[in-house]
């Protein structure tokens, strides 16, 4: 989706806190997005929720969890479409297939990174 962050940088999350990016979400379409940190329990967990941008609603938990060698990250994302009659169809063929693939890619990267670190 092309997050492009255009908020500044914190250097901790905390309730509260605003955070703007540009997506191009589809047709390679920019549009603002704006969330805000709704809640911060460290480390447990941290929820966001979209003020403004492509979604209806967009409430995402993002879970952390400490296991064996690491830490075990577990996201859950409610969202809704604009109302359409066709917003079934758009959510299967092109949103939940490119969420899947987003947190994928971030769960590859992380991955990724993390390993590098371990001597």
């Amino acid at each position: 989706m092309d997050f492009c962050l255009t908020s500044a940088p914190q250097a901790t999350t905390y309730a509260g806190q605003i955070i703007t990016y540009t997506v191009r979400p589809l047709l390679g379409i920019s549009m603002a997005w704006t969330t805000e940190i709704t809640h911060v329990s460290r480390p447990d967990f941290f929820v966001d929720e979209q003020r403004f941008g492509p979604y209806r609603f967009w409430h995402h938990q993002h879970f952390f969890q400490q296991v064996e060698g690491g830490v075990e990250i577990r996201d859950l994302v409610h969202y809704l479409l604009a109302h359409d009659q066709l917003a079934w169809l758009v959510n299967r063929l092109v949103v939940a297939p490119r969420l899947k693939r987003i947190f994928d890619y971030r769960h590859t990267a992380l991955q990724r990174i993390f390993t590098e670190q371990i001597p």
